[in-house]
Order: C-alpha cells, then sequence, then structure tokens
C-alpha cells in the first residue's frame, strides 16, 4: 500500500540530493571560468532559487494532478455505490469471500456495512486504488518540502563563498560538498533499503564527475575569455 510519510521523505531526500549535485556542478563550473567569488556567489544563488522554485512548481503540479485523478475516481465510485446498491453489497461480498470469509458471512456482513456508504467507499477505495481517501496528500505540502529541501542540498557548495572564506572559499566548498554527497548517498540509499557504503560511494562518484565536467567547461570558457 502507499505509505504517504514513507513517500514524503522519499520526495524531500531527492531534492536535497538534486539541490546539492546541481548547485555543486554550477559552483565548480563558475569558480573554473572565474576567480571572483562575488560571481560565483551570485551565480550560485541564481542556481539555487531557480532550481529550488523549479522543484517547487513541478513537485506541485505533479501530486495536483496525481490528486485530481484519484479524486475523480474516488467520486465515481462513490456515485456508483449510491446509485446502485445490489452492485455495492455484491461487490462488497466478493470483497470479503476473496478475503477468506464463508459466503453467508460474507453477505451478512455486506448487508450491514451497505448502512454506511462511507465505509464502504473506504473500502472499495483502499481494494481498487492501494489507498485511503486520507492519504492523497497535500500538493502544497509536497511543493514546500521540496523547495526548502533543494535549498538545503544547494546552500552546502555555496557556504564557504557566503561566509567569505577568500582564497579558501573553493577548497572548502569541495570538502563540505563531499562530505554531503556521502551522507545524502547513504540516507538514499537507507530510504531505498540499499547497502549505505555502496549509496554514499556511488554518490561521491557520479557528483564528482559531474562537478569535476562543469569545472572543466568553466575553465576552458574562463581560457577563452581572457585570451
Amino acid at each position: 500500500m502507499f505509505n504517504k510519510d514513507e513517500g514524503a521523505i522519499r520526495a524531500a531526500v531527492l531534492a536535497i540530493n538534486d539541490g546539492l549535485v546541481s548547485n555543486f556542478s554550477l559552483v565548480m563550473g563558475v569558480a573554473g571560468s572565474t576567480v571572483s567569488s562575488e560571481i560565483v556567489t551570485i551565480a550560485g544563488f541564481a542556481g539555487l532559487l531557480a532550481g529550488a522554485f523549479s522543484m517547487a512548481a513541478g513537485e506541485y503540479i505533479s501530486m495536483r494532478s496525481q490528486r485530481e485523478i484519484y479524486e475523480n475516481q474516488i467520486s465515481k465510485l462513490r456515485q456508483n455505490i449510491l446509485s446502485s446498491a445490489v452492485e455495492g453489497k455484491s461487490y462488497l461480498t466478493k470483497f470479503y469471500v476473496d478475503k477468506g470469509v464463508p459466503l453467508v458471512e460474507a453477505d451478512r456482513l455486506s448487508g450491514h456495512m451497505m448502512r454506511n456508504p462511507d465505509y464502504v467507499l473506504e473500502t472499495i477505495v483502499l481494494d481498487k486504488l492501494g489507498l485511503s481517501s486520507g492519504q492523497l496528500g497535500s500538493p502544497y505540502k509536497a511543493a514546500l518540502s521540496s523547495f526548502f529541501s533543494f535549498v538545503a542540498g544547494a546552500i552546502v557548495p555555496l557556504l564557504p563563498y557566503i561566509i567569505g572564506l577568500g582564497s579558501q572559499s573553493f577548497i572548502t566548498s569541495l570538502v563540505l560538498s563531499a562530505i554531503a554527497l556521502i551522507l545524502v548517498g547513504g540516507i538514499v540509499a537507507l530510504v531505498s533499503g540499499r547497502s549505505m557504503i555502496i549509496g554514499s560511494i556511488r554518490m561521491l562518484l557520479i557528483g564528482s564527475a559531474a562537478a569535476a565536467v562543469t569545472f572543466g567547461i568553466g575553465r576552458l570558457i574562463g581560457v577563452e575569455l581572457i585570451g
């Protein structure tokens, strides 16, 4: 069955991961093309805000669309139950028989349950859709969660530049981002039921590779502009 809390945790962790990897790559790319900490900071903040709003908007639209689809299906099921008590009772009887309840007892139980249409609806929704009507989730909460989670990840590579470490900002950003990649990779693996060590190493390699590529491209662009 769909687990709303587990889904929310997974979405938040993935948003942190996206923010970290994307802004780490952006910061390294800009840092490769310029020695100005101010430019890196501005570009990093721009990437952070653009990514966070994009992530929030995408999550809102996705969650809203999914919720509307489920609400439409639930509304149709409710109409069917209210318009045809015989069909609803027959469905419930079969439902309980499939669960191992004897036919006579299932028929009696379904007849009793038909007195409460809302409970019947919950039972049918759970059977057909795999969730209850209270587990649809909030698009607004999902959007806010994604926004702040993305920011939490994207802020890590920027911290040394925000604090103003000067010439040490680049190295410090690398170290902090590497540590964050290891931690996030381990958490993602834990949520997914996989090895935390493998998840941490994989995330570190992927994030570092992406940052190295963007740094190299930034360095080439910077050399071309100077030249």
